[in-house]
């Protein structure tokens, strides 16, 4: 049983550096030998296998069923066969042939072994899943094992491992890391491959922002405050909403930390990133206001089926509330979920016969009123039409003319001037409704600014790093709150 001991001491020293236990690796020889069996034998033999440790040895023992006729050799052998070896065999009876683990041919050991590395890899693999697929979301740290074509390999774990890459997309452009270095990035995804999974890292997600927040805060790591959401334009600004499950603790200090010690970390690992980290709220106007901060807003009028808003500030304020090439509205728009437009306070005063369409309540408030096409009466064809060409509501198609909706696929001449003509009708109807109290809307918007303000007993506030307010364009880093009150004015 030479070969069998220089097999086994084999085995032990091909797994030990797999961390296989002693129980998993006598099963990855049973298959090995079962799989040598097969090629020898038939595809369905039968065996019993047994391992001594402290030998060396590998009994095996091919079990075959006794029948009248054979149906299987591989497993099955007739009467007489079986009577050769022993006249009291019957029918039924299980006859044990023992193999020497020497009788084993070439092709029976390279299937044994192809079988036990396969299940090896296996093995491997399915640990890299158990491991990572719960962790997503989770900072990981490794080492920058090599420079692909703009994608980074990061070892991760020696011992199993990881193919673990961070894509050129899931990179800050503003950073560049060479061969060796140490390299933090949240795990975005596992990604099944045919060489197995592939930990997919990341440092531009927005859940980037989130993980490191939640290593340097231990509010967030205990529970205490949330995270509501997080919205980020890689290497230029992030925007983060909190929120805490104990009144006594304020989200936003917690996160910013003393003298802005624990924001100035995350700023720090960023590159630079500017951090916006405001209070969440459940009301998404109120909520609006404090993500458009540090511009103080004066009034948002909501339309909850569309999901859209209309944040209106004053003027010395819009390019705050715009930002950097239109940046703090937009990261605005995606950290509450909605579409967000704003207006300069004197645009949505000079504008009053469009806001007219809104119509008003009894209160003197603006309240939207745009709907979905298939309230206007147009043809089934006409409506799938305009709706695959991504118009959905009447203030989609109100600034279109003829020959722009001639152009829409599958629009005619015909169809073409029916939807023209009801955008005429009804902007017309609109504009004659409201040209009689026109003057006496005009102040409207600032005094439901007002009130609004006044019944608004919360005030937003905004949380970025350690530097003073910035400029026009919202790149300052800022703490405290952004007063909602904009003074009425005729």
């Amino acid at each position: 049983m030479n070969n069998a001991t220089n097999v086994l001491a084999a085995f032990r020293e091909m797994t030990a550096n797999k961390a296989i236990s002693r129980d998993e690796l006598h099963d990855l020889i049973k298959d090995g030998i079962l799989a040598a069996l097969a090629k020898r034998y038939g595809p369905n033999v039968e065996a019993e296998i047994e391992i001594d440790e402290n030998t060396g040895a590998i009994n095996i023992t091919v079990l075959k069923e006794v029948v009248a006729e054979v149906e299987d050799p591989s497993r099955q052998t007739s009467l007489e066969e079986a009577r050769w070896d022993d006249p009291d065999f019957e029918v039924g009876d299980v006859m044990e042939v023992p193999v020497e683990f020497a009788q084993f041919g070439r092709n029976a050991v390279m299937a044994a072994k192809q079988r036990i590395l396969q299940r090896v890899r296996e093995g491997e693999r399915q640990k890299i899943r158990d491991e990572y697929e719960h962790r997503v979301g989770e900072l990981l740290s490794g080492e920058v094992q090599q420079v692909e074509r703009g994608k980074l390999v990061v070892l991760l774990n020696r011992a199993r491992e990881a193919d673990a890459i961070v894509p050129w997309k899931e990179q800050n452009p503003r950073e560049r890391f060479r061969q060796g270095e140490t390299i933090r990035a949240v795990l975005k995804k596992v990604e099944e491959t045919p060489k197995g999974p592939r930990l997919i890292l990341s440092r531009a997600d927005p859940l980037f922002v989130a993980a490191l927040f939640k290593l340097e805060v231990p509010e967030i790591n205990q529970g205490i405050v949330d995270i509501r959401a997080v919205s980020r334009e890689v290497g230029g600004r992030t925007k983060l909403a909190v929120s805490s499950r104990d009144e006594s603790i304020d989200p936003v200090g917690a996160c910013v930390g003393l003298k802005g010690s624990r924001v100035r970390a995350v700023v720090q690992e960023l590159g630079g990133e500017r951090i916006d980290i405001v209070p969440w709220h459940p009301d998404p106007e109120i909520f609006a206001k404090r993500a458009l901060a540090p511009a103080r807003v004066a009034k948002v009028i909501s339309d909850y089926e569309a999901r859209t808003m209309r944040a209106i500030v004053d003027e010395d304020q819009l390019s705050l509330a715009i930002g950097r090439n239109g940046q703090n509205v937009r990261l605005a728009s995606q950290l509450i979920g909605w579409q967000l437009d704003l207006y300069g306070s004197r645009e949505w005063l000079e504008h009053g016969a469009e806001t007219e369409l809104f119509g008003r309540g009894d209160e003197g408030e603006f309240e939207s009123a745009d709907f979905p096409l298939n309230e206007l009466d147009l043809p089934p064809a006409t409506l799938a039409a305009l709706q695959a060409a991504g118009y959905n509501t009447f203030y989609d198609i109100i600034d279109l003319d003829r020959e722009d909706l001639v152009r829409i696929p599958a629009i005619g001449t015909a169809d073409a001037e029916r939807i023209a003509q009801l955008i005429e009708e009804m902007t017309v109807e609109e504009e004659d409704a409201g040209a009689a109290p026109q003057a006496e809307g005009a102040q409207g918007p600032a005094e439901g600014a007002q009130a609004d303000a006044d019944a608004d007993a919360e005030a937003p506030a905004a949380a970025e790093g350690d530097a003073p307010e910035g400029d026009g364009d919202g790149e300052g880093l800022t703490r405290g709150s952004a007063a909602e009150n904009l003074a009425a004015s005729d």
